[in-house]
């Protein structure tokens, strides 16, 4: 099998005409970053207490299925990355050694080929040690001074196999389901990154070439927003393209300007005109706009966002953007990354950070930026995936190898 050209020349080749006709400047791979959920950063370590016991091999299974019994199945199958059933060998050596030093009889079941086992009886704050001492009392073979201890452990699972290691070294036998409850799943981010690794540079480019020209017009502040669409045979085409237009009609004195204008708003605007359009073409009718002042100005004003306004959506039958990819040239701000999240957009790449102002990022913002003096944006929201809300995303930071230069912007800005 012939060896596949992954080369910018390549991939630019096999775009569409109207692709390679809009690309004007030099395009070069650059590196993607997957962006960490703020689960991923704030539960990493987070610690609570469970209950043990231990008994003899022959009675671990009476003494689980007497715990089935008594306890509510969320208790019972409370920690399931945590081993159930652990033998004395395999407990991290602080335990080890504080278990074994304990009695003689400890000694004994720590010494050679044991055939005791410890067992996981479910969190501290759950249950009750008197009712589970006269519980296991019924069951043969356990010492007459039933052992119960508490231990700290991790309670959310281990997204890798080293912390998974690292975890069982610390605290408890731990496993790794190949998952990533705090984020999305490694496999889906790996195949995802393959997925757009290619051509992502192209989409920047656009992106960041309306951002220049929206800025050389006047019509806004430096950003671009593009939109392709993927489909199954890696086929991508480009859907929407759109420069922030947030100064016209506005003018720059004493405020902010038209927060509707932002380049994600009016290109997925752009995106919802065309679904319109196909719609009117079936049904045969023309729904004339009724409003004076149009506060979105998602109408082109670039000749670059012109040409693909005019190319038909390639699937006009679904949702908005459902399943679509971004390309920014900024982190959006709270507003634009809600309404990405609304508009059901699929991925999003985006170039540079706003440390103050952005929504997809879970890192603090602001605080710990050089550039910003002490100033603080609070939190990081991490809007991309958060398990309150309904739909979530795969979301990168893009960074240029050097062909596209910066696009600087004022800090405190809402991209």
């Amino acid at each position: 099998m012939p060896h596949e050209d992954k080369s910018m020349g390549a991939v630019l080749a096999a775009q569409d005409p109207i692709v390679q006709s809009l690309v004007r400047e030099e395009v070069d791979h650059g590196v993607l970053i997957p962006l960490k959920t703020t689960l991923e950063l704030r539960d990493d370590h987070v610690t609570g207490r469970v209950l043990i016991t231990r008994t003899p091999v022959k009675s671990a299974n009476p003494t689980i299925s007497l715990l089935r019994d008594m306890l509510p199945e969320e208790i019972v199958k409370g920690v399931p990355h945590l081993r159930r059933c652990a033998k004395p060998g395999d407990l991290p050596a602080h335990l080890k050694t504080q278990f074994m030093n304990e009695t003689p009889q400890s000694r004994q079941i720590h010494t050679g080929k044991s055939n005791w086992i410890y067992i996981i009886l479910g969190p501290e704050s759950q249950l009750s040690r008197d009712e589970l001492v006269q519980a296991l009392k019924t069951i043969e073979g356990l010492e007459e001074d039933i052992f119960i201890r508490s231990v700290p452990v991790p309670m959310v699972a281990p997204t890798s196999q080293i912390q998974a290691a690292m975890w069982s070294q610390h605290f408890w036998p731990t496993l790794y389901r190949k998952n990533n409850p705090l984020g999305p799943h490694p496999a889906m981010v790996s195949r995802s990154t393959e997925e757009i690794t290619d051509d992502a540079a192209i989409w920047m480019t656009l992106a960041h070439q309306v951002a220049e020209q929206t800025q050389a017009a006047g019509h806004g502040e430096p950003m671009g927003a593009c939109i392709v669409q993927r489909e199954e045979g890696h086929k991508v085409t480009l859907v929407a393209l759109a420069a922030d237009a947030r100064w016209r009609c506005q003018g720059k004195t004493g405020c902010t300007g038209n927060p509707m204008a932002h380049s994600v708003l009016r290109a997925i605007s752009m995106v919802a005109q065309k679904l319109v359009r196909a719609e009117n073409k079936r049904t045969d009718t023309f729904q004339t706009p009724i409003l004076e002042f149009e506060a979105f100005q998602d109408k082109p004003l670039l000749d670059d966002e012109q040409k693909v306004f005019e190319i038909d959506h390639p699937s006009p039958d679904g949702y908005l953007c459902h399943g679509l990819e971004m390309y920014l040239t900024h982190e959006p701000c709270v507003m634009c990354s809600m309404a990405i999240l609304h508009s059901r957009m699929g991925k999003v790449v985006f170039r540079h950070r706003m440390p103050l102002t952005g929504g997809l990022c879970a890192e603090n913002r602001g605080s710990d930026h050089p550039s910003l003096n002490g100033a603080d944006g609070g939190r990081g929201l991490g809007l991309f995936w958060r398990r309150e809300l309904n739909w979530s995303l795969v979301a990168w930071e893009w960074e240029s190898n050097g062909c596209l230069k910066p696009l600087p912007v004022n800090q405190m800005i809402h991209a």
